[in-house]
């Protein structure tokens, strides 16, 4: 592309801060061509801070002549119709987690965008830190052997006055609780590494902690397709806050990803360490972590789009940690083991 990659933005909540700081890292290959709020303060106030130009309407965001994508940081509850009006438009779509408020709304928009022959990413940072992109080169490779058991741990903490704010841990705005809102990120890091859960066996709920409509909790057993066992266990009760971390158990050595780090122990006594520290957003700040891991994803979808690939991370991906939360909550809510609904 002899020109500058032109990107819109709709939506400029919470979400929106590593986002800025990763275009504005991205500034010699990425134009932004327009920022979109519903209203004109909050658009203008992100105008001023971020130096991107306003747009006073989604329409006139989509007539700009340079623009190739819509970063879409709506809400959950909020994106269908938009995302109809921009793959309308032929622009590609690059949308924060999760891919709907619920599976038949992700299913929808991935749906949209499949008719409308545009690309659809999905914000899965986790998925691009170096020490996750080590332990997937471990495992495609062949070197950690064959997967026989995994387990992941989100043991992270919101306080009441999170779940206070007005939308937050319902179904009509969020779509769910902890799984589909923060532990959705570790989910989807163990699903494109250990491929899909075949089956689970799962108690979820609210616990005493936190006055709310959906589940603080979840735990559960697996079983996944390609035979491997494993158990996930996430909650956001656990003060103050610790990092989430997962261990996959394999013929030839076990490897513990916990945040940025990796920690390989081969069977032949070698021990491996790659990465490094970094903070995860596990406690009560939710956006206390770099923002280096949403500059690699944008990278990747630009380079996607160029390329007419797939991203790393898309719509298609993204339905498969919507099914398996589906799972654990029918599973809690029957009592007993429930298959996945893979594609």
């Amino acid at each position: 592309m002899s020109r500058k990659f032109g990107i819109g933005i709709i939506g400029v909540g919470m979400a929106v801060r590593p986002h800025m700081l990763s275009l504005q890292d991205l500034a010699g290959e990425i134009e932004v061509c327009g920022v979109y709020a519903r209203t004109r303060a909050a658009r203008e106030a992100f105008a001023l801070e971020s130096g991107f130009p306003a747009a006073d309407s989604i329409d006139a965001l989509l007539s700009k002549p340079n623009l190739d994508t819509i970063l879409l940081l709506t809400p959950a509850n909020a994106r269908v119709e938009i995302v109809r009006s921009v793959a309308a438009a032929g622009k590609h779509i690059l949308m924060e987690k999760p891919a709907g408020r619920t599976t038949q709304d992700a299913e929808e928009i991935v749906a949209i965008c499949d008719d409308a022959g545009v690309k659809l990413g999905v914000i899965f940072q986790n998925r691009f830190r170096a020490a996750s992109l080590t332990m997937k080169d471990l495992l495609d490779s062949g070197k950690l052997g064959q997967l026989a058991s995994a387990f992941l741990v989100v043991p992270w903490w919101r306080g009441q006055g999170y779940y206070d704010e007005p939308g937050r841990g319902t179904l009509e705005r969020d779509g769910g609780g902890v799984m589909i809102t923060q532990a959705v990120h570790s989910m989807d890091l163990m699903l494109s590494l250990t491929g899909p859960v075949a089956e689970v066996a799962a108690i979820a709920g609210t616990t005493c902690l936190h006055n709310m409509e959906t589940e603080d909790f979840v735990g559960a057993g697996l079983k996944f397709a390609n035979g491997a066992l494993g158990s996930l266990m996430a909650t956001v009760n656990c003060f103050p806050g610790e990092q989430e971390f997962m261990v996959l158990n394999c013929t030839k050595g076990s490897a513990k990803l916990a945040g940025g780090v990796l920690d390989v122990h081969w069977v032949d006594g070698r021990r491996e360490e790659f990465g490094e520290p970094v903070s995860t957003g596990g406690g009560a700040d939710p956006m206390d972590f770099p923002h280096d891991w949403h500059r690699a994803q944008i990278s990747d979808f630009v380079e996607a789009v160029n390329n007419d690939r797939q991203p790393a991370s898309n719509g298609h991906t993204a339905l498969n940690v919507h099914r398996l939360i589906d799972a654990l909550l029918l599973s809690s809510e029957q009592g007993k083991l429930v298959k996945v609904a893979n594609n």
